[in-house]
């Protein structure tokens, strides 16, 4: 009898003991995934919330001058997309029946819808980079509706371009009058195949 009762004794110990070391595990578990969340949520926002680098490029090589310059200053970007994007014959500028011709010739066709003309908070900037191709001696106009739409006030505007030969122009402070808002300074216009360096420099020489 009291072999049963000494044996009945530790099977609950035993018991008991699993019981426990399954808590254990399931508690590690637990603070482990816990531990995942939090640092999920503490996670850095991409770029630092003051400056915005936005701009339309057509071929890429403007596109490529906005990453650097987001790159040099931590900035955010934001890429202008037309609602009805330019093919590649739309912009051939030899041909007068091409699209980006008719629109030179005709202002009234430059008014152009983009997928998205407002940066997510933009009452959180303060300096904004505002870039295009030349086309024309001015700024490519699907720019237009973003400077249009939005009130740079209390911001620094910084226009930049791409182009094989022309330079800045008027085109600044075209957008300048667009705005009628905001503080604009210069801008820099740069070829083509700008090396990122020389964009560096350049975001360096702002002391910004």
């Amino acid at each position: 009898m009291m072999k049963k009762i000494l044996t009945l004794a530790l099977s609950s110990l035993m018991v008991l003991g699993l019981a426990a070391c399954g808590n254990t595990n399931s508690a590690d578990t637990s603070s482990n995934t816990s531990k995942k969340t939090d640092t999920a949520a503490q996670a850095p926002a991409k770029g630092n919330g003051k400056t915005l680098v936005v701009y339309y490029s057509a071929g890429g090589h403007t596109k490529n001058v906005a990453n650097y310059i987001a790159k040099a200053t931590n900035g955010d970007v934001m890429e202008l997309k037309p609602v009805q994007d330019y093919t590649e014959a739309d912009l051939d500028y030899n041909n007068r029946d091409s699209r980006v011709y008719r629109e030179h010739d005709d202002a009234s066709l430059r008014d152009i819808p983009l997928v998205k003309d407002k940066a997510d908070n933009w009452e959180g900037y303060d300096t904004v980079f505002i870039g295009y191709p030349i086309w024309w001696g001015i700024a490519a106009w699907p720019v237009d509706t973003f400077v249009k739409h939005n009130d740079f006030s209390g911001k620094t505007v910084i226009p930049f371009a791409t182009s094989a030969s022309s330079g800045l122009g008027d085109s600044g402070r075209q957008l300048q009058q667009m705005a009628g808002t905001g503080s604009w300074l210069e801008g820099k216009r740069f070829p083509s195949n700008v090396s990122e360096s020389t964009v560096q420099q350049w975001v360096q020489s702002l002391n910004r």
